[in-house]
């Protein structure tokens, strides 16, 4: 067989191992270790076993990833979550489907100092789903709601998705941080807007709260000060140049600890907790990686990314509808596998096609999480879904299938105004020498 054949069959055997339920990490290591035995020996692929692993965890990049992970954790147990979704509760709550509204913004502020998808889903949804639920709201379509504002823990900044795919792909982290702000605003912005047409549709999926008077409102913000100083310390801190991301990083773990003793939440039970999610969280992460880099090497000697890339540029299409091609095949993907999966096999393979065609690696990144988000939200996978139902117990998935699906449409408007207006994303990069 030549080396473009094994790496389809490689490919295909990925594909199987990870759908017969095997850890995404485990199966590329083992696919990529194997194929590259195959094509360029025992010896060299030994030594890519070797060194592989030592290089990846002992990169300084790497640290980025349990630091970040350690703030969410911190914040998570700080309680910030609670009072983010009280404060935009009382400004939004008075509106037709203004509590779920609410559960949007909670849910962009929380993932502002989280950076994971069903972390922000499983925190908001177990504050704000009990609230919906007094106000009569429809089970499924506030479970559906919670579900989609969780998926802006991957585009706000700080993200695992862009940390992924920064590694992987050898992108700077801090501008992939700063190109998630301007979109994840105007995310979170269309979701509201979604809530809000099929609440003034169907008054009963989403009925109005009470009307807050402006003193209340106004006191509430100071329930939001912490999001808003570690947020604008960290990004403020990299868009100005004082600091890299992995000293962002350090700087936010260190942040969110002073929030966490001031909170007066140190104790045995909330110390263990955030440092075993931590470790358990990124180990994952490491593990992914690993593999990752050993599939890597074997893609490389089998020269797949190569041949697609040129395969495809040489088509006698506009570019655009290539690229359109590339995010198809990521909303098919989203339906049968998970996202942090579908970055870590997709961007060897796809990313030297996009910058083939010429674009921006940065936009691309923002643009793959963007895939990312639908297939957090995208039946039978979607693991927000299985994550909401865990909150919402007694609402079935199959309805909560049938509410998702104007958060899909949204994304997926999202993604053509995204391609349309790059400079949404690259604006703040681009302020960055």
């Amino acid at each position: 067989m030549t080396p473009l054949e094994v790496g389809i069959i490689g490919i295909i055997a990925l594909l199987l191992l990870i759908f017969s339920g095997i850890s995404v990490g485990v199966a590329m290591a083992v696919v990529g270790f194997l194929g590259f035995a195959y094509i360029s020996g025992w010896e060299p692929a030994m030594g890519v076993l070797k060194t592989v692993p030592y290089t990846t965890a002992a990169s300084f990049v790497m640290s980025v990833i349990p630091l970040f992970v350690l703030m969410g954790q911190l914040a998570f147990h700080s309680g910030i979550s609670n009072d983010l979704f009280k404060t935009a509760n009382k400004w939004l709550g008075h509106l037709p489907g203004g509590m779920a509204m609410a559960s949007i913004a909670a849910s962009a502020g929380f993932a502002a100092v989280c950076g994971s998808s069903p972390a922000t889903t499983a925190t908001v949804g177990a504050i704000s789903l009990p609230e919906m639920t007094k106000l009569k709201y429809n089970r499924g379509f506030a479970a559906a709601a919670v579900a989609a504002g969780g998926t802006l823990g991957i585009l706000i900044p700080p993200s695992n998705g862009f940390i992924l795919y920064g590694v992987i792909a050898e992108q700077s982290i801090g501008k992939l941080f700063l190109a998630g702000i301007i979109p994840g605003v105007i995310l979170a912005a269309l979701y509201m807007v979604t809530i809000y047409l099929v609440a003034v549709r169907n008054p009963a999926l989403a009925p109005q709260g009470p009307v807050t008077p402006w003193g209340e409102k106004l006191v509430s913000l100071k329930n939001s000060w912490a999001m808003i100083v570690l947020f604008g310390g960290i990004m403020g801190g990299i868009l100005s140049g004082v600091f890299t991301a992995n000293e962002a990083a350090a700087i936010g773990a260190f942040g969110a600890l002073l929030f966490f003793l001031l909170r007066r939440k140190l104790n045995k039970e909330n110390v263990v907790a955030c440092l075993t999610e931590t470790m358990n969280t990124s180990a994952m992460i490491f593990l992914v990686l690993i593999g990752a880099n050993i599939f890597g090497y074997f893609l490389t000697v089998t020269t797949l990314p190569q041949a697609l890339a040129s395969f495809l540029a040489s088509l006698p299409v506009s570019r655009y509808v290539i690229f359109i091609g590339i995010m198809t095949i990521y909303l098919f993907l989203g339906c049968i596998m998970d996202s942090l999966a579908m970055v870590v096999i997709t961007t060897p393979i796809f990313f030297p096609v996009v910058m083939n065609l010429g674009f921006d690696p940065i936009w691309y990144g923002v643009m793959m999480v963007v895939a990312m988000e639908m297939g957090q939200i995208t039946p039978p996978v979607g693991i927000n879904l299985f994550v909401i139902t865990g909150v919402a117990k007694d609402v079935p998935m199959h309805v909560i299938f049938r509410y998702i699906a104007p958060f899909v449409v949204t994304l997926i408007v999202f993604m053509f105004i995204m391609i349309a207006f790059p400079q949404t994303a690259l604006y703040l990069p681009h302020l960055v020498r």
